[in-house]
């Protein structure tokens, strides 16, 4: 047996102290991208992003759509490993048959639905348009597009077809799946469209460009793709049936794999990675974990880990603290494990980057995770509350809310992922089943999220991650430090409208 002197702190327990904010700490100047996989030490990473934001692998977070749009953001996500290997696949293709610009049709419907079915459709992806197919499907042949602008519930019958008031594709311009996102921005404004159908030459619908994009793009100029212009996406893989889903998800275009398990510090990790690069060499880049100290990361990068997550216990929906006792302060746990990174970094001249998983429950955190070293974030609570993740939206009490559950509750049934000895079920939960309150769009939210986290940088005298890491000066935060920071103020009522 053996204690540690240490006391297991969270990402809660510590503040920033400035430094000096100098003439070039601008906004504008504060570079945000972080590394992905392992690299030789002063060279480049083979996979960047320019916002250090993932998204968990989790069934109530990364969808294909959530996928393509904090890829646009410049992050990267990873489609969940809890569903059959065809389906994962899938789910991978859908993302990578996407172009920077060009979008996946979500809304789709059959000419021979009815107006009443359409309005259902509309309202429940809070969109007004849908494209209409053949077979009501995102690949199907195109026939026309719908919009709100074309019927109207208490005007039309809702009994009518969608044929009866669609936009006939004879009519309407459309682009092959040759044209540039130059060229398709062009046809866009020229002729006035707001969705421009990208259409294959046996008339099956590719994707779309929508005139509302072209801001998006020019805001967020940073897309994660790849050097084919195609968005980024990541997959996680178990220690199971990785010898057939690794194949299947790299034939997909998986840019990135990722070991999904509650505890990382295991041969299964180890004999999976062997298996990556003895069958792949360095061409599929593969994570591990989780973990909470050194020892382990240090186990998981000599086994040929590309990245090495860190958390056991922190994150919102998790519970394997109070059913196994295992874990450890995220804080801690970034502190031992990033000194490690370091360290293995200097002994072998190879850097392993390190995700920070857990124990994220505000902005700030994520400030605080990268101030201890944390190349990047992984979020799932976060993610769940946008429009784009999978989950329902529900409304509870007079409120909204989006449904989130852990991979380890019963609702998941991710044995995979928590396996509990010879039992292909799960014994005891290790995650819960809840609601997170609705925060609306991930393109604000994550703008939002970038504009905190860079002015925390120019606070603390820092334009990039690392210099920020190598500069930061933190500070553990008392209980009465606590206590006045959350001073109770009754706060002022805010009009709805700003102009009231």
């Amino acid at each position: 047996m053996r204690i540690l002197e240490e006391v297991s702190r969270t990402l809660n327990e510590y503040l920033l102290v400035p430094n000096l904010t100098t003439a070039d700490c601008t906004p504008a100047a504060v570079d945000l991208s972080a590394p992905l996989v392992r690299h030789r030490v002063g060279d480049p990473s083979a996979i960047r992003i320019a916002v250090p934001l993932t998204s968990a692998i989790m069934g109530a977070v990364s969808s294909p759509r959530l996928a393509i749009a904090l890829a646009q953001c410049g992050g990267l996500s990873f489609i969940h490993q809890n569903q059959p290997i065809e389906s994962q696949a899938a789910m991978v293709a859908a993302v990578k048959r996407h172009k920077a610009g060009f979008r996946f049709s979500d809304t789709n419907i059959k000419p021979s639905a009815t107006l009443g079915e359409l309005t259902t459709l509309l309202d429940a992806a809070e969109r007004d348009f849908a494209v209409v197919t053949d077979d009501g499907s995102a690949h199907g042949t195109f026939l026309g597009l719908i919009s709100t602008r074309d019927f109207h519930p208490q005007r039309h019958g809702t009994g009518d077809s969608v044929e009866s008031r669609m936009r006939r594709a004879a009519g309407l311009v459309t682009a092959p799946p040759t044209v540039s996102l130059s060229e398709a921005n062009t046809l866009i404004w020229d002729h006035r469209l707001d969705v421009l159908p990208v259409v294959a030459g046996d008339g099956r619908l590719e994707s779309i460009v929508l005139r509302r994009d072209y801001e998006l793009h020019k805001r967020f100029h940073n897309e994660s793709i790849d050097a084919e212009k195609r968005f980024r996406v990541g997959a996680g893989v178990n220690t199971r049936d990785y010898s057939q889903r690794i194949p299947a998800l790299v034939e997909a275009g998986a840019d990135l794999l990722c070991l999904d398990s509650s505890d990382g510090y295991s041969v299964w990790q180890h004999d999976t990675l062997r298996y990556v690069r003895e069958t792949y060499g360095d061409r599929v880049r593969v994570g591990a974990g989780n973990v909470v100290d050194g020892r382990a990361f240090r186990y998981l990068a000599d086994a040929g880990a590309d990245f090495v997550k860190v958390g056991i216990g922190g994150g919102s929906i998790c519970i394997t603290r109070d059913q196994k006792g295992i874990g450890r302060g995220q804080a801690s746990a970034l502190i031992d494990v990033v000194a490690e990174r370091d360290a293995y970094a200097q002994r072998t001249g190879e850097y392993v980057p390190v995700c920070c998983d857990g124990g994220l429950l505000s902005d700030y955190h994520m400030a605080i995770a990268f101030a201890l070293g944390a190349d990047f974030v992984m979020l799932g609570r976060y993610f769940a509350r946008f429009d784009e993740s999978p989950s329902p939206l529900v409304r509870v009490g007079g409120q909204l809310f989006k449904e989130y559950w852990g991979e380890g509750s019963n609702r998941a049934r991710n044995v995979s992922r928590y396996e509990h000895g010879d039992s292909q079920q799960l014994v005891f939960e290790e995650g819960v089943d809840g609601y997170v309150p609705y925060a609306g769009s991930l393109y604000d939210n994550v703008a939002t999220t970038i504009a905190k986290l860079k002015a925390t940088m120019i606070s603390c005298g820092s334009t990039a991650l690392r210099a920020f890491h190598d500069n930061a000066v933190l500070v553990p935060v008392s209980h009465q430090s606590y206590l006045q920071n959350t001073a109770e103020v009754r706060l002022r009522d805010r009009p709805s409208d700003p102009g009231q």
